[in-house]
């Protein structure tokens, strides 16, 4: 029963899109994908409502498992429906070139 429990935990996590790695991200091909971002996160990645985050600086594998954790559904909140409605057409590439745009602003 034991070894059971631990197998299913382990698959589990092995499983779950927020371990999975991150495809290394290019910023240059992640600003010509931020043109929906911006209308919330601000261009320069800094929010103009208190309401939503500011992505400007934020770790590149943070940004990308939130974003990862909003397609999945384990993300939720007011806001996990708009997000999920931008990201459905992103693939893994495009999500990690965004994260990475936004993790090097300074």
């Amino acid at each position: 029963m034991r070894y059971s429990l631990f197998t299913a935990s382990i698959a589990t996590l092995l499983f779950s899109s927020s371990l999975m790695a991150m495809p290394k991200g290019d910023a240059s091909q992640g600003e010509i994908k931020t043109p929906s971002c911006r209308f919330c996160h601000g261009s320069n990645g800094i929010a103009p409502r208190p309401d939503y985050p500011n992505l400007k600086g934020q770790q590149a594998e943070y940004l990308y498992n939130s974003m990862q954790a909003y397609l999945d559904g384990s993300r939720t909140g007011t806001m996990s429906a708009m997000m999920k409605a931008q990201l459905k057409n992103l693939s893994e590439q495009d999500i990690a070139d965004i994260a990475e745009y936004y993790a090097q602003m300074k």
